[in-house]
C-alpha cells in the first residue's frame, strides 16, 4: 500500500514523530522501528485472537478525509483469517446507508479495532479493504453456519501492519454466555455440595443410632 521505511509509519507520520520527539516517547518508538518496525504478516496467535472476535470496528474514511466507524458483530470466528495477510467477513444486511462500501469506493485504507475486554487486549490493524459483490462461493465460505442474518456482501481486509496494545484502561467486562456457564457452573458445584452435606448428616445419624 505504501513504500515506508517501517510497518510503523503507517501511522507514525512525520508529525507524529516529531509530537514523540517533544514529548520523550520518539526514542522508545526508534528502538522499536530499528527492530524492524511492528508486524504486518498475521501470526497463529493472532491468527487466533481475530476468530474468538464477536464485535469488532471498521474504520475507513471517505475520499475528503472524512472518518467514519462501523461496528460489526457475530458468533465467534464470523472473523475470519484466509492467509497470512487477509482477513474477511460476511457483511449482514443492517440499515442499508452504505457509508462504509462509499468510503471503500472512494479511499480503500481501513482499520480494524479489536478488543477482549475479558482479557483486557486490544489490537490495531492497518490496512487496506475491499467490497465483494456477487461471489457465492465466497460468501458459502465466510457466512457462519446457522447464524440468523442475511449476508449482502464480502469484506476482504489486507492487513499492512499491526500492533498490540498494553491493558492499561481498559475496564475488565464478561461475555453474558461465559458469565452464565460460570454461574451455572457454580450452582452445580452448591448442588453437589449440598447433597454431601445431606448424606454427611444421615451417616452421623445412623451412627448415633448404633
Amino acid at each position: 500500500m505504501n513504500a515506508h521505511a517501517f510497518t510503523s509509519d503507517v501511522a507514525f507520520t512525520p508529525t507524529v514523530k516529531a509530537i514523540q520527539a517533544r514529548k520523550g516517547s520518539r526514542q522508545s518508538y526508534a528502538r522499536v522501528e530499528e527492530r524492524g518496525g511492528w508486524q504486518a504478516v498475521i501470526t497463529p496467535d493472532l491468527a487466533a485472537f481475530i476468530e474468538m472476535q464477536t464485535s469488532i470496528f471498521l474504520s475507513t474514511a471517505n475520499g475528503d478525509g472524512q472518518p467514519y466507524i462501523q461496528h460489526r458483530g457475530g458468533p465467534a470466528g464470523f472473523l475470519k483469517v484466509l492467509d497470512g495477510k487477509t482477513i474477511g467477513f460476511a457483511d449482514f444486511s443492517g440499515n442499508r446507508q452504505f457509508i462504509t462500501q462509499g468510503n471503500l469506493a472512494d479511499n480503500p485504507r481501513a482499520f480494524l479495532f479489536l478488543i477482549d475486554y475479558m482479557l483486557r487486549q486490544r489490537i490495531k490493524i492497518w490496512g487496506t479493504a475491499r467490497v465483494v459483490e456477487g461471489d457465492a462461493e465466497l460468501m458459502a465460505k465466510l457466512m457462519p453456519g446457522d447464524y440468523k442474518a442475511r449476508p449482502e456482501q464480502v469484506i476482504l481486509f489486507t492487513v499492512s501492519a499491526w500492533d498490540s496494545n498494553c491493558p492499561q484502561h481498559i475496564p475488565q467486562r464478561f461475555e453474558a454466555a461465559d458469565v452464565a456457564a460460570a454461574l451455572g457452573e457454580r450452582d452445580r458445584r452448591i448442588q453437589q455440595l449440598e447433597q454431601e452435606v445431606m448424606r454427611l448428616k444421615a451417616a452421623s445419624k445412623q451412627a448415633d443410632k448404633e
